[in-house]
């Protein structure tokens, strides 16, 4: 595997994210072909990575993923000269209860993947103690090797003279010092981050975090604290639970994982892409349609209009399996109320009803045993994913599809259900489990 690192920080919110589309478009700019990475499941921050850096980025998870898919996953650097891989959180911020491979957090898999950790520190309301907080990262887990950190958001060279006489002390690499600056943001809404394709300016946006990042980081000490490691040879990525699989793809519908897409076109799946904001059916040649998660409450009022789609789909439906997971799934219920109380006509082929009216947080890892079958897998099959809404269900009258848990074992409501050949999550699925 090419020399890479690790980007990540004490808490969300640090300004971590740009400062990973500089550093990638910043390396790229300088010539070099960047491998990006995600650590936990995340369905956004990959298509920024790939804006940035002109090569799809992929989900590392040391809770959902086996060691063989990680090493596959891994070997997706091939013929890269820097992997850069962005973390999740906080640097030691998992789950309680192992997994298959691990806890989930960005320090799993840095220390799996034998990358340095460069900590992103926001520095606002401190100046010397920040030391100390870099200390205390980098002596929490001795073994993991520290690269130094960036310092974000200083007021004044008075404010930077301050901080770096604390790292000083405690011999701490200050490998960047960004001055605080209130443009160098990316619009959010309730998930976190717009996607990708959403952003008003995106390419203009990324430019920007470049030309800032070279200016305030010493990127040859970035790329010097790169360091190479041997990834032994992995297993395959997931297979495809199809030979030719209708994507629905747009603004509403988007949230898949990269590797799974890759795992499905390496078996020469052919995935062909429909758009229901467009109004498009699912392609009647297809072997199945998978609708994946995203946003369809922002997009309810033209998803209950999209006849041809809902006509399609329901044709398709008749003869062939149908799958959605967590925003696909619910366009496959009944109805969608929207946050200002509003019905919305779903496609019907599940009778779910679900309400973002009545807001209930969703977050955290899902471990499913199949009690039907679904794309993909059969009933027994165990699957590992994620699930991150914010909506309730009102009516849920089909057959349950799983058992579901969560990441320590406890139950969770949100089951899934199933409907002839029709079957949906709440869950987005990132690997199945293997005996």
């Amino acid at each position: 595997m090419p020399p890479g690192l690790m980007v990540s920080a004490p808490a969300s919110g640090t300004g971590k994210t740009t400062v990973m589309l500089g550093l990638l478009r910043a390396l790229a700019q300088d010539g070099l072909t960047v491998q990006p990475f995600k650590s936990g499941p995340d369905y956004i921050d990959p298509a920024f990575h790939l804006a940035a850096a002109g090569r799809a980025s992929f989900n590392l998870d040391s809770w959902a993923m086996d060691e063989a898919l990680l090493q596959a996953i891994g070997g997706r650097a091939r013929g890269a000269d820097i992997v850069v891989a962005e973390g999740s959180m906080g640097l030691f911020d998992g789950v309680a209860t192992a997994g298959r491979a691990g806890f989930g957090s960005s320090a799993e898999t840095a220390a799996r993947m034998g990358w340095p950790v460069v900590l992103v520190l926001d520095a606002g309301g401190q100046a010397q103690s920040a030391a100390a907080t870099a200390l205390g990262f980098r002596s929490y887990r001795p073994d993991l090797p520290f690269a130094g950190v960036i310092l974000n958001r200083v007021a004044s060279p008075r404010h930077e003279r301050l901080i770096r006489r604390g790292m000083e002390a405690v011999d701490m690499p200050v490998l960047g010092v960004l001055p605080r600056r209130g443009d160098l943001t990316l619009p959010e809404r309730h998930l976190g981050l717009i996607q990708a394709v959403e952003h008003p300016d995106l390419e203009t946006a990324i430019a920007g975090y470049a030309d800032f990042l070279r200016e305030h980081v010493d990127l040859a000490a970035i790329r010097a604290a790169a360091m190479a490691h041997a990834l032994p040879a992995g297993g395959a990525l997931p297979s495809p639970p199809a030979q030719r699989i209708a994507l629905a793809r747009d603004a509403a519908f988007s949230f898949t994982y990269p590797h799974l897409l890759e795992g499905w076109r390496a078996a020469g799946a052919e995935i062909l892409p429909f758009s229901p904001l467009a109004d498009e059916a699912p392609d009647p040649g297809a072997d199945l349609a998978w609708l994946p998660g995203g946003y369809p409450e922002l997009h309810a009022g033209r998803l209950a209009a999209a006849e041809r789609f809902r006509e399609g789909l329901r044709d398709f439906a008749r003869s062939r399996p149908v799958h959605g997971e967590c925003g696909g799934y619910m366009a496959l219920g009944e109805a969608l109320i929207d946050k200002d109380g509003q019905r919305h006509r779903m496609a019907g082929l599940l009778g779910l009803v679900t309400s973002y009216e009545k807001r209930k947080f969703h977050l955290g890892y899902r471990r499913a045993v199949l009690e039907a079958a679904m794309p993909g897998a059969g009933p027994g099959a165990a699957l590992r994913g994620h699930e991150f809404h914010y909506s309730t269900i009102l009516e849920q009258p089909d057959a349950p599809l799983a058992r579901v848990a969560d990441a320590d074992g406890a139950p969770v409501a949100e089951t899934g259900s199933l409907r002839g050949r029709v079957t949906g999550t709440f869950f987005h699925l990132i690997a199945g489990e293997t005996p």
